[in-house]
């Protein structure tokens, strides 16, 4: 069994582009393998040239094929499955609107109908429609709306569990705390994920950060990464702030991700200039105080919920929340200030279809 490189798939992906284009400008392959492995700052040509044939033997290619041709091959399989795909995904819409038009309707169409055809024009059109189950409440005694929503209103707004318990008894359902705490740890982090999953690939400049955590009178450190939209890609509560947790912090980043930056901008802290040289070494690094503020800004919701929690109880109860909270609140977090009351609205619907959708509220018949 071969050993799992050190580098990043996309760092290997990346040399194999290189290796393809600068070989008609050199006499050998000898001399273009060492050109590359210098650019990128990998150990040896013998490492790049087993890349280049992991890569030929990856895309199927025959004895003698070229690179660039099997890499053409690759992205001619890779456009049909997505021509298959958007195929499978018209004809369910076409479905869908069939039986939504010959449903009976008293003179407007129901709001679950509104939110799914919103969903298959804006949804489909932006290219992040992905197929996963919704999750099973099987022996559960409350229907998924309720605990969809009593999970909504915990992450979405500074609640607590009594107090979406109270809410929750103002509008007809009796469901105790700990109920909601259940729910929570349950289905939060699915939720999360389903909402990650949907979302566009990052964009190539990332914002690192680390703030201050106090969790039973001890000293924490969060970790966090930003993407340049500012989105959350990642979070991460360690003991310490030195190099090993940097480097922790971005392998568990590159992991998740899948994908390498351009750019990464952080603070002037040395423990991410010493981790970047050993795993992101080809990618820029910008250690700026002032470029940092997006990564800056994005520590807000968490503070004002830790306020409103009086504090975390213990590192695995804080990893555990927030890595629910930064997938689920900043969904229902448009940039407002950019916005019309207009395209606002139009945008929170399209954004609760996809919530609705997620959680398998969407895929229910309505009650009658």
């Amino acid at each position: 069994m071969a050993r799992p490189s050190r580098y990043p798939l996309e760092l290997r992906r990346r040399a194999v582009r290189m290796v393809a284009e600068v070989r008609d400008d050199h006499p050998n392959e000898t001399a273009a393998l060492q050109t590359v492995a210098d650019k990128l700052g990998i150990g040896s040509r013998e490492t790049l040239r087993n890349w280049v044939k992991q890569h030929e033997i990856d895309a199927g290619a025959r004895p003698g094929t070229t690179t660039e041709e099997s890499a053409q091959l690759k992205a001619l399989k890779k456009e049909n499955a997505e021509l298959k795909r958007a195929n499978e995904i018209l004809k369910a819409a076409a479905s869908f609107f069939a039986a939504e038009l010959d449903r009976p309707h008293t003179g407007a169409v129901t709001l679950a109908g509104r939110r799914g055809m919103i969903l298959w024009l804006v949804v489909l059109g932006r290219g992040s429609l992905v197929s996963s189950a919704p999750p099973s409440y099987k022996g559960h005694r409350y229907p998924a709306e309720v605990i969809s929503y009593c999970v909504w209103l915990y992450f979405r707004f500074p609640l607590s569990f009594r107090e979406v318990e109270e809410l929750m008894l103002e509008r007809g359902v009796a469901v105790s705390h700990e109920t909601v705490r259940r729910w929570c740890a349950k289905f939060g982090q699915g939720y999360a994920n389903g909402l990650r999953r949907r979302r566009p690939r990052p964009g190539d400049k990332w914002h690192l950060d680390e703030v201050f955590l106090k969790i039973n009178g001890e000293r924490k450190y969060l970790w966090r990464a930003v993407g340049s939209d500012g989105t959350v890609l990642d979070i991460l509560v360690q003991n310490r702030r030195d190099t090993a947790a940097a480097r922790r912090f971005f392998r568990r980043l590159l992991k998740k991700t899948r994908t390498v930056p351009r750019v990464v901008v952080t603070d002037k802290l040395r423990s991410y200039r010493a981790a970047h040289r050993e795993v992101m070494p080809c990618v820029e690094h910008r250690a700026h105080k002032g470029l940092n503020n997006r990564a800056e800004n994005s520590h807000q919701p968490t503070r004002q919920r830790e306020r409103a929690m009086k504090g975390f109880r213990s590192v695995g109860g804080a990893q555990q929340f927030l890595a629910a909270f930064s997938g689920i609140s900043p969904h229902f977090r448009p940039h407002r200030h950019l916005m019309t009351a207009t395209d606002y609205r139009a945008e929170m619907t399209v954004r609760f279809a996809i919530w609705d959708q997620i959680t398998g509220v969407a895929s229910r018949p309505a009650a009658a």
